[in-house]
């Protein structure tokens, strides 16, 4: 991967962490969510007329990117309701590389060379210490560690079919532009159906902060879609989980989380991780 792929990438990293605490950081999380949603496919409904209509090959992969997505969004709300945003985003990030490692290469044809399947191996390690911290057998930190897991599953999920359906799509910016056109749907149908009396007052509380989360998560993934693109998954995906060290910071500086040794050591052993994958790519 070049150098300024994978600027953009660490970038899309830092946008995705972002966004994520202000998800963390508001009043209602699913409003904020959905919101979040409706403003990125507005910004991609404006860009559909320029860049046109991806190849019909493609199309089935949006689809099932959709659904994924929907199910990621809804993992992701329970395991920030039991869990705060320094432990939950690092575990969630920390277990799709080695998903997406897995699924490409079983799905994508994809291959690991010995450098890589040793980053993949130092993220697992680094994500099970995260996870640890002496407090399993209560029911709410139980209940976020699966949570945060499931997400993760759910984000290799839909990497691995964003990846193989931007390569379908014959135009990378086609592809991301209606993905983001329509993955708002199905959530905001929930969303309308969850939270029906308190809609009209959620929108009106945080259409500000939604309007700046929604660009972006459409700048984010849509730089990670659109590198996926080019190079192979697994190292995209890695690079893309130095987010861990900035949601940690930031859910420490700006929601008052604790940041511990214990966290501080996860996180290292989780970039290193992604740093040996970079490297071996």
């Amino acid at each position: 991967m070049d150098l300024q792929l994978s600027l953009l990438v660490l970038l899309a990293a830092l946008m995705h962490a972002v966004w994520n605490t202000l998800v963390k950081s508001s009043g209602d999380r699913l409003i904020q969510l959905a919101l979040l949603n409706l403003v990125s496919a507005v910004v991609a409904v404006f860009a559909i007329p320029w860049v046109g209509i991806p190849d019909p090959a493609s199309w089935g992969y949006i689809l099932a990117s959709i659904i994924i997505h929907t199910a990621y969004y809804l993992f992701l709300l329970q395991a920030y309701r039991f869990g705060d945003l320094s432990q939950v985003y690092p575990l969630a990030r920390g277990v799709s590389p080695l998903v997406v490692a897995v699924l490409s290469i079983v799905f994508a044809a994809e291959t690991l060379n010995a450098g890589q399947l040793a980053g993949v191996l130092v993220v697992s390690v680094s994500v099970a210490s995260l996870a640890w911290n002496g407090r399993w057998s209560q029911r709410d930190e139980m209940k976020s560690i699966l949570f945060a897991v499931a997400t993760g599953f759910m984000i290799g999920g839909y990497t691995l079919t964003d990846g193989t359906g931007v390569r379908l799509s014959g135009n990378a910016l086609a592809y991301i532009a209606w993905l983001f056109a329509l993955d708002w749907i199905p959530f905001a149908v929930i969303a309308v159906i969850l939270r029906r009396r308190s809609l009209g007052q959620g929108v009106r509380d945080q259409w500000r902060s939604s309007t700046l989360g929604g660009i972006l998560a459409l700048a984010a993934y849509g730089l990670v879609i659109w590198a996926l693109s080019l190079e192979a998954m697994a190292p995209v995906a890695a690079l893309r989980e130095t987010s861990v060290i900035i949601a940690a910071v930031l859910g420490t500086v700006f929601l008052g989380e604790p940041f511990g040794f214990r966290r501080v050591v996860a996180a290292i052993g989780v970039t290193a991780g992604v740093v040996i994958l970079r490297l071996a790519g």
